[in-house]
Formats: C-alpha cells, sequence, structure tokens
C-alpha cells in the first residue's frame, strides 16, 4: 500500500473512526486527537500491514490501542472525587451508563459491533481474539445491558 493509498483508504474510514473513538472517550477534543494519532501511527507503522485487505481491522486496532492510552492517562489525572460516576448530561443516558460499566472486554464488542458498524467477525480481528470467544462477548454484554437497562425501567 503507498502513502496515497494510505490516505484515501483513511478519508474514507474517518468518520467511522471518530464514532468509536468517541464512544470510548466521551470528548470531541480527546477523540479527535485519539484519531489524529493513530492515524500518524499508522502510516509510520505502515510497512507493517501484512495484508491490505484487513487495513481497515488494523487501524481500528491502532485506534483501540490509542484509546486505552489515553484512559489510562485520564485516571492518572482525574482527582478522586470525580472517579465516582456521572454527574449529568450527556453521561447521564442510561445505555451509555450501562455500557461504561461493562468491563473492558465486553464494552469492546458492544460499541465495535453496534456503534461502529464491524461485523463480528472484524470485530473479532481488531481484538485479536477467536470470533467465537467474540461471539460470546457479545451475548454475555447483551444479556448484562438488557439485565441492568429493564431493572432501571422498574425504578423509573
Amino acid at each position: 500500500m503507498t502513502q496515497e493509498e494510505y490516505a484515501l483508504a483513511v478519508q474514507q474510514l474517518r468518520a467511522r473512526l471518530y464514532r468509536t473513538v468517541f464512544l470510548y472517550l466521551g470528548s470531541e477534543a480527546l477523540a479527535l486527537d485519539a484519531v489524529d494519532e493513530a492515524v500518524y501511527k499508522g502510516l509510520r507503522g505502515l510497512h507493517k500491514l501484512r495484508q491490505p485487505e484487513f487495513f481497515t481491522t488494523w487501524l481500528t486496532r491502532i485506534l483501540l490501542n490509542e484509546c486505552c492510552r489515553e484512559q489510562k492517562r485520564q485516571r492518572r489525572f482525574q482527582p478522586l472525587e470525580d472517579r465516582e460516576g456521572p454527574d449529568g448530561g450527556l453521561d447521564a443516558l442510561p445505555l451509555k451508563e450501562a455500557i461504561l460499566r461493562l468491563s473492558p472486554e465486553l464494552s469492546q464488542v458492544v460499541i465495535l459491533r453496534y456503534f461502529s458498524g464491524y461485523t463480528l467477525a472484524e470485530t473479532a480481528r481488531i481484538l485479536e481474539i477467536p470470533p467465537g470467544t467474540a461471539a460470546t462477548r457479545q451475548r454475555r454484554a447483551l444479556a448484562l445491558l438488557r439485565l441492568e437497562l429493564c431493572e432501571k425501567e422498574g425504578d423509573a
């Protein structure tokens, strides 16, 4: 893949990448920075891409690694009193709250499948897990979300 082909492919994926990272980080500025950093790292590591047909998977994996780095960085600098939970606004939406409470393994599958539009096979490749594991995590996550959201409905 040449640099020109890379630029065209990234341009086609940019909105999808942004949607994915925004759900992870919850901030437009952080999401834009993470996408830019992932695109830059992808360009620098382009020679490592062995199979161009998996370009989307490869770049999304770089993006998820960037999200994890940013989340760790945010936790280091976040005051303890702010770690309690959401304080309203967009973060108070029940589905987003419920997804954020899932373990990272489960929330990654939900975000990639239902908010970023990846297939189960693509999700498995991105997360570097077997397809059966991705399917199991998806079922478990959906069951937990259903249970939690039904409980919230009953409380309202």
